[in-house]
């Protein structure tokens, strides 16, 4: 039956990209829409544009003169974009069009650091790194303001939300915050309180009181109208950015139990808090799901929010992490919502998970998980691990997961199958390194009637892999992995490990180039000798008794797991191979490679490379297939994630209606011909891209009575390209005497009736003239020399008549 399955499989012979997930966010400012469906984001010389609905960049506004984006704003009724590039040009965006309208000087002589619109989208406020704020009519196109005076960097600008004041507030590096008479042109009031850098400032709904946020751990509220502080309220924690609750709805979920100002702060502990400035007391904290308490109390830079904005129309706040990771709360309970990643730095790992694999679960030179649901890009980021996550597995059934880091921890996850929401079940310790790769078990079977689980777990680094069981794993709490066996492995850095799919033989792939086969207890079976350099990957074949290795000497290897010898050898890679998996039921392989990035397809029974895929810039760490072998995940250093579909039936289906359409157009320019329909034929020949059935029409046509007539007439009737694409055909047939009277008709025709300057716009036309010029050189000397024995006969039959 094996061989019978064999024998009907059909082999992989393309993949095709079919969705990516890339970095669109890599620091810098960040603004949600009015609206609250487009988040608004930087990234390089771009400003790209999120649909908060499906979590997809829906538009990339790129500078044309690549220079990098220094700050951007959006008018408050979401309709313009003002971007500054450090070319110290602005430009005005209609951004739903990817449009620029205009584009001119920002008059600063260093780059806009802030800027900002007022309430009725027609003043633009520009704060610059020299220490001036410029404001813009932007519907007039003019300078109103050049307001002198803050010192250094200006890093807000901010308009009063009543415009009838006509007032700008601004704070510079001398931490303090100046209020500006757009009247007069003049600072009306300084207000100073903060020692260290002013992150933020937000108005109360009544605009008679601002709150501002520092990174020297304290919130100020202010009093406008005497501007004078009311009060100083020590937040403990370096804020980046300041909300005040609105005054409608019920907060009392946020311990909101009066009508006084509350407003909610963000900052380095990486959690929102929500605070009563006349009590100064934090009323409710709202810190990141699972995120672990030693995390928080180390106030660790990798969870600091960054910014946070109030999305009024939604109810919801967004927040942005120091990992360019958003996240999205819904008020009045704070609950998250959504969390879109930004940027994922370099990918090491990444595998399917879930029911139908219907997410990812990536690895990214990050303590934090990353778990994508491919449908709508939204994500769980899963927090645990203290250092870099090095390697990931799942478990046969998909709903369980593993994870190695460099903490010297091995964790196991399980996902809720009603609510899709992933909890740490498991975890091991007691090595004495970090843990670099892993491989979970193939099979599950029971263990005891207890109803205990047993699984094998084997994570490696430099000298020790172990297998463990995992008990009673129904409960919620986090249980401890216990040791099964040690596997006296030499200390060489192992790269890779992988288990049987009978779950009795591990293999583990060494930096030393050799391969060793273990039983499942731990004794040493085989050593595979043969690799150049180390070896990067193993992997048992999911039929055959077969084991697969590639190397960083651009090889992969198929080894006989009975007598230990090499079968086959694929080259073809031009550098290290990092990852092999098994496709097409084991009859194929899938590889990535280091450096050039190409995934290459291989056929093993004729060790032939099917395709080569190219897709990323960099290294390919991560390759994984579903369990319906359809869909491929490939992960790179180039922090993007590539899903690939098998697109090999769609291509057989193609061809094949290709050919039939094919079959089809033919019989019908035979009918055509039949019928003497020659203008129709022409134009099917030309659209099937056949010269030679062109050259059949075109002799047809000049063999009919007045032929040279009919096919000047013939020839008027078609298109230009229907032209271009017979001046093409006419250049083939002039290589050759028997068929250069046709091709010579057609150019006369087209010299009659063309000028030149309409000649010169035709494609392909310089090759066209480079492949006529010779040939019809040695047409015309024939014709002279048949022309001359021609005149000779004619005077031999003139003198035979005389005589």
């Amino acid at each position: 039956s094996h061989e019978m399955a064999k024998n009907s499989l059909q082999f992989k012979t393309n993949y095709a990209v079919s969705s990516k997930i890339e970095p669109f966010y890599k620091g810098g400012k960040v603004q949600v829409s009015k609206n609250g469906n487009w988040m608004f984001c930087t990234c390089g010389t771009k400003v790209n544009v999120l649909d908060l609905i499906t979590g997809k960049v829906t538009h990339s506004i790129e500078q044309d003169d690549q220079e990098d984006i220094t700050s951007f704003t959006v008018s408050p009724d979401d309709e313009t974009l003002v971007t500054s590039s450090r070319a110290l040009l602005l430009k005005q965006w209609e951004w739903r069009q990817n449009k620029c309208v205009r584009t001119w000087k920002a008059i600063h002589t260093a780059p806009v650091a802030s800027m900002t619109f007022d309430s009725t989208s027609t003043l633009l406020a520009t704060g610059g790194c020299d220490g001036t704020i410029k404001v813009w009519d932007v519907i007039k196109q003019y300078c109103t303001h050049n307001l002198k005076g803050s010192s250094g960097v200006v890093h807000i600008v901010e308009f009063h939300p009543d415009i009838s004041r006509l007032q700008l507030f601004s704070t510079s590096m001398d931490c303090k915050i100046r209020i500006w008479n757009l009247q007069s042109s003049k600072c009306i009031s300084v207000l100073d309180s903060h020692y260290s850098t002013v992150t933020s400032l937000a108005f109360t709904p009544d605009g008679a009181t601002l709150v501002s946020s520092g990174r020297d751990m304290i919130c100020t509220v202010w009093d406008l109208k005497t501007s004078k502080p009311k009060r100083t309220v020590p937040v403990f924690e370096t804020v980046e950015a300041v909300v005040v609750v609105p005054e409608e709805g019920d907060f009392s979920a946020l311990g909101v139990m009066s009508k006084d100002l509350h407003f909610i702060t963000a900052g380095s502990k990486g959690m929102l808090r929500v605070w009563e400035a006349a009590s100064a007391h934090c009323v409710h904290i709202q810190s990141i799901p699972n995120r672990p308490q030693e995390d928080i109390d180390e106030d660790t830079k990798g969870h600091s929010l960054t910014s946070c904005m109030l999305v009024s129309a939604t109810d919801k706040i967004a927040t942005v992490s120091a990992e360019h990771n958003f996240l999205l709360y819904e008020l009045p309970t704070l609950s998250l919502k959504q969390q879109f990643v930004g940027y994922s730095d370099e990918v090491l790992d990444v595998k399917f998970f879930g029911p139908a694999d219907s997410h990812i679960v990536v690895a990214t030179n990050s303590p934090q998980l990353k778990v994508f649901e491919l449908m709508s890009s939204n994500c769980q980021i899963l927090y645990g691990h203290t250092e870099t996550v090095l390697a990931l597995d799942v478990f046969r059934k998909g709903f369980m997961f593993a994870s190695c880091s460099k903490d010297k921890t091995v964790r196991v996850w399980r996902m809720n199958k009603a609510t899709g929401e992933i909890n740490c079940v498991a975890l091991g310790h007691g090595h004495a390194h970090g843990v670099g790769t892993i491989s979970c078990s193939r099979l599950v079977q029971s263990y005891k009637a207890t109803g205990e689980s047993q699984f094998c777990l084997v994570p490696i680094y430099y000298y020790c892999a172990v297998r463990v069981r995992v008990q009673c794993l129904t409960n919620s709490s986090t249980v401890k992995l216990f040791l099964y066996y040690n596997f006296p492995i030499v200390p060489k850095d192992i790269n890779s490990v992988a288990i049987s799919p009978n779950d009795k033989l591990v293999a583990s792939g060494s930096q030393d180039r050799t391969a060793k086969l273990w039983s499942a207890d731990g004794s040493l079976l085989g050593v595979f000798r043969g690799h150049r350099r180390g070896i990067w990957c193993v992997q048992f074949s999911p039929m055959d008794q077969i084991l697969a290795t590639s190397s960083a000497d651009g090889t992969i290897k198929l080894w006989g797991l009975q007598d230990f010898s090499c079968l086959k050898t694929f080259e073809g890679h031009d550098a290290s191979v990092l990852k092999i998996i098994f496709v097409s039921r084991g009859t194929q392989l899938l590889t990535s490679s280091g450096s050039d990035g190409l995934l290459k397809l291989w056929t093993i029974k004729t060790n032939e490379c099917v395709k080569t895929l190219d897709a990323h810039e960099d290294k390919v760490w991560g390759l994984h297939s579903n369990k319906q072998d359809d869909m491929v995940i490939t992960g790179s250093g180039d922090s993007s994630l590539i899903l690939w579909k098998d697109v090999t039936e769609i291509e057989f289906a193609e061809e094949l209606a290709k050919q039939e359409e094919h079959i089809l157009k033919r019989q019908e320019l035979s009918n055509l011909l039949h019928e003497k329909k020659y203008l129709k034929a022409l134009g099917l020949a030309v659209l099937l891209d056949q010269p030679h059935t062109a050259l059949t029409v075109i002799k047809a046509i000049l063999g009919e009575p007045d032929g040279p007539d009919k096919l000047e007439k013939t020839m008027l009737k078609l298109r230009q390209d229907q032209r271009e694409s017979l001046l093409r055909f006419s250049t083939t047939w002039n290589t050759n005497s028997r068929n250069c009277h046709e091709a010579q008709a057609m150019i006369q025709i087209l010299l009659r009736h063309e000028t030149p300057e309409t000649l010169l716009q035709y494609s392909g036309i310089k090759a066209a003239l480079e492949g006529l010029i010779p040939y019809t050189e040695r047409h015309f000397q024939r014709i002279g020399r048949l022309l001359q024995a021609s005149m000779f006969v004619d005077f031999m039959w003139q003198n035979m008549r005389l005589t």
